[in-house]
């Protein structure tokens, strides 16, 4: 049996970060993964075209280190998943990393041990390993959601999911290509596979809001500019509702007349990313008119760049803008007018089955040789509802979070002592930048601890009735915007059978400041325990 003061499980951001800080801290810690390597999202999700889809370099990345910033020279606006791991493995490297953790490992079983006040895990290789913290870094977008479609196990051709990409190189030269789903890595990865197969069919599901990249090379006086104001810029950043390192629009929309608003708009469109969302007016996500207004603006925009008036207008999305994931494209509306790339929207002609050789719809036959999934994840919740640790009295995760899931912070479960959960349901997560929220929750961590040592405390624990009033609070939260009025896998509506719950703290500074006022009042909502003679 190995042992250590703390397990984290996961390498990707969270993961790396809360084993540099702990270790920092004098804390004897392991880290355990599935991947063959540093990365988390980012080792998995290989598929052509993925890049960060939001405001990105020189920011998307860990903002603990003024060195490893001036050091490490970004490429590109949005960077691409290549670059990200390249940069996760220098900061690996830097930061001598590896050697505390053992990859191509899965952890299958975690139980709290109440006599000896610790954590035990069982890993795929018969690794047996116990502490007395268990953090969890799991990663918010892992878990693939894999359609079942009547008979899809009955194709013969090659089938790739984007958060489970090879590898090695896939190639589509001379190939007829199904691509399902046009959520963020569906928008990314299309264009890439048409640039490639001899033809293309996309099976759109829902369609989708997307605003241009614009990416760019970025230029060494924009890194420089970065580097020199990197503390200023990180207190923006921590400052900022979504962990963004500028302002965000403070415009009344009121104040300015329909002709001066649709002018603004088209400035912020060209400038590209997610500036029209964000740099625009105040409230977008509050006020049903003034969303609808620039949900229509997007709409002309994306009938204004598909040539057939049909396959347009199935790519014009009918939902509120921003109340689901948005995403940022390079040329995904110029895709459709290549002749060899077809539209099939399967709410109006659902896939009805799979053959060896095609794909059956509604309206007939689509041949293909390949099948991509772009079908998305069990979000936020699907990564350690999959490892299901048991807490005390033996109870599993599982049947604790039946009806809800229940977290105090998003950072603990009531009756899962010592178990932190890092960007879990109740917690920011893809709401702001997820390095900067993976630092700052493994701070708070790191802190509790240390608060648990000097007092000689065994255990932290929340209590369940902060716990179910965070999630009344999380809720008032979220139906105070337009958020609840669109199914999506923020409330876990993608899953058949998840509950229903918006999974996401919507105000990141809002809530890395209550974070912190929490640990100020003595961890308001916890309880400690000493520790004991078998502890």
């Amino acid at each position: 049996m190995q042992e250590y003061d703390v397990i984290v499980v996961g390498a990707g951001f969270s993961g790396m970060y809360a084993l540099h800080k702990l270790r920092s801290d004098g804390l004897n810690v392991h880290v355990f993964d599935a991947a063959g390597d540093v990365g988390g999202t980012w080792w998995y999700n290989r598929y052509p075209g993925a890049r960060v889809d939001g405001p990105s370099t020189p920011y998307y990345g860990f903002m603990f280190s003024k060195e490893l910033a001036d050091e490490w020279d970004w490429e590109e606006t949005q960077s691409a998943g290549p670059q990200i791991l390249a940069y996760m493995n220098y900061a690996a490297k830097k930061f001598d990393l590896k050697k505390d953790i053992t990859f191509n490992t899965r952890v299958e079983s975690a139980a709290y041990n109440e006599a000896e006040q610790n954590w035990t895990i069982e890993t795929d290789t018969g690794v047996q390993a116990k502490a007395r913290y268990l953090v969890c870094g799991l990663g918010l977008l892992y878990v693939p959601n894999m359609p079942d479609y009547p008979g899809i196990q009955d194709f013969k051709g090659a089938i790739y999911h984007t958060g489970r990409w090879p590898h090695e190189e896939v190639s589509f030269e001379g190939k007829r290509v199904g691509v399902i789903g046009t959520g963020s890595s569906g928008i990314q990865v299309i264009p890439e596979v048409a640039k490639q197969a001899e033809h293309v069919t996309v099976f759109q599901r829902t369609a989708q809001f997307s605003l241009p990249a614009r990416n760019r090379r970025i230029s060494k006086e924009e890194l420089k500019e970065a580097r020199d104001n990197w503390e200023e810029a990180r207190e923006k950043m921590c400052a900022n509702i979504a962990g963004f390192p500028f302002e965000g629009a403070t415009r009344i929309a009121g104040d300015y007349t329909f002709e001066e608003r649709h002018e603004l708009y088209e400035t912020l469109w060209e400038e590209g990313g997610f500036n029209l969302m964000l740099q625009s007016f105040r409230g977008i996500m509050a006020k049903q008119e003034l969303n609808e207004e620039i949900g229509d603006f997007v709409r002309e925009k994306i009938r204004g760049m598909v040539d057939d008036p049909e396959t347009a207008e199935k790519l014009v999305p009918k939902y509120l803008i921003g109340t689901k994931r948005l995403i940022m494209d390079t040329g995904y509306y110029d895709t459709y007018n290549q002749d060899h790339v077809t539209l099939v929207d399967i709410k109006d002609t659902p896939i009805e089955k799979f053959s060896e050789t095609a794909v059956h719809t509604k309206d007939g036959e689509h041949p293909i040789d390949v099948l991509v999934l772009a079908t998305g994840f069990d979000a936020v919740t699907g990564s350690i509802m999959k490892l299901n640790p048991k807490g005390r009295g033996g109870e599993c995760l599982a049947d604790k979070w039946a009806e809800r899931h229940e977290t105090y912070m998003g950072v603990t479960i009531p009756d899962f002592p010592n178990l932190f959960v890092l960007q879990g349901p109740g917690s920011p997560g893809v709401f702001f930048t997820v390095p900067l929220g993976s630092e700052r929750s493994v701070d708070w961590v790191s802190d509790c601890i240390r608060h648990m040592q000097a007092n000689d405390y065994a255990t932290i624990n929340a209590q369940y009735d902060k716990a179910v009033a965070w999630g009344e609070q999380l809720d008032a939260l979220a139906n105070a915007t337009l958020f609840p009025k669109t199914p999506s896998w923020y409330s876990g509506a993608n899953i058949p059978g998840k509950s229903r719950q918006f999974l996401g703290h919507i105000d990141g500074a809002g809530f890395y400041a209550r974070l912190a006022e929490i640990a100020e009042n003595d961890y308001e909502g916890f309880d400690f325990e000493p520790k004991t003679e078998a502890s």
